[in-house]
């Protein structure tokens, strides 16, 4: 099969828009095309829609896992009804990933080479379902890649190294008695709780040198009527650290703020976590090293940024099941407009080969 046109794979594939755990059309694409590149594949990692395609040198070396996202955000419409949009550039990730394996067939000499089309990143369930299925165990290397909005870089210009911080949600529920609000003595008002549990969050503090960020989202209280004393509510909060060990931190801290605050006004309380708790990034200097003389081959020095920062990736779940293996996670600019995650988002596409040219460069200077 000849050499794939990174171009013409994100008009396909951003054609296809499909949502976490449901990339079908999206998955099967790919599928075929590696298998069309005489790829091993595999199909349907741990149950779900992930795929991986293999190639095997003749000599002995190390395994570089290359990975790339497929799912699109779920945008709800006016009629109610729920539309999936490439407003993350999962697609031109992808893209490029395909293309590079085009390039790559016959010049593995070495280790192995598995690329991962990876579900469900938005979800924050994909790269857990991955590792679960026993992909990461044997993995030396991994790579990720990312297009960056106008805001971060310029068009043009390659990020060798994108930081996430630690991310999660964590949910509050809070019990008390329900009174008459003539008789306020005998009940637990939940909203006076949920107020007490607010100013105990913010009044943390953590080590200063760090980002962090604990902010409450969202707050529900209400009785049957409004002379009526809540005796259920519950809190949202979105958190984020610097690095995983203030997220452990702040997290420990933020369960002590919310079972004192809620005891001090006579109520029960529950902290719970709805999903994952996303680590941050923890890369490896050398790789991220000789990530950046690939770049700057590429782009040129006078286009090379050496770092960028972003929300959280799931991504970083692999090095937390392998701890061993060595990350790096590079960013190509593309001038992506208002922003990720904006449903109207567009970016110009003819910067993606830059993106090919990197991985193609990383997997033959480890296995090539």
């Amino acid at each position: 099969m000849e050499r794939l046109d990174v171009l013409k794979v994100y008009a396909d594939l951003h054609q296809i828009p499909e949502v976490a755990f449901d990339e079908h059309k999206t998955s099967a694409y790919i599928a075929d095309a590696l298998e069309a590149l005489g790829y091993e594949v595999t199909r349907n990692i741990g149950g779900k829609t992930s795929v991986m395609g293999i190639l095997r040198g003749e000599e002995p070396g190390p395994v570089l896992m290359m990975r790339a996202d497929m799912d699109a955000l779920p945008f709800k419409n006016e009629d109610g009804t729920v539309e999936a949009v490439h407003a993350c550039g999962h697609d031109s990730h992808s893209s490029m990933l395909l293309a590079a394996a085009s390039e790559l067939v016959g010049k593995i000499k070495k280790g192995t080479l598995k690329l991962i089309f990876q579900a469900a990143e938005e979800n924050l369930e994909g790269a857990l379902s991955v590792c679960n299925a026993g992909v990461v165990q044997d993995v030396d290397y991994c790579l990720g890649v990312h297009i960056r909005p106008i805001q971060e870089i310029p068009p043009g210009t390659m990020s060798g190294s994108i930081n996430h911080v630690s991310s999660t949600f964590m949910g509050v529920r809070l019990e008390g008695v329900a009174a008459h609000a003539s008789r306020p003595h005998l009940g637990v008002n939940c909203c006076e709780a949920a107020a007490m549990v607010v100013n105990a969050i913010t009044a943390i503090k953590l080590n200063p040198n760090f980002t962090w960020s604990a902010k409450v989202t969202a707050i529900r209280s209400e009785s049957a009527a409004v002379n009526i004393i809540p005796d259920k509510g519950e809190l949202w909060l979105d958190v984020r650290a610097q690095n995983n060990e203030l997220m452990d931190e702040l997290i420990e801290k933020i369960k002590t703020a919310v079972q004192c605050a809620a005891a001090a006004n006579g109520a029960k309380s529950e902290v719970f976590f709805p999903g994952a708790i996303l680590p941050a990034s923890d890369y490896d200097d050398d790789l991220k090293a000789e990530l950046a003389e690939e770049i700057k081959k590429v782009v040129g020095e006078d286009k090379f940024v050496p770092e960028c920062s972003a929300g959280g990736e799931d991504f970083h779940f692999y090095k937390k099941f392998n701890p061993s293996m060595k990350t790096a996670y590079f960013g190509v600019g593309v001038g992506a407009a208002p922003g990720l995650h904006h449903r109207a988002m567009s970016f110009d596409p003819c910067y993606l080969p830059n993106g090919v040219k990197v991985l193609v460069a990383m997997a033959l200077r480890k296995l090539g």
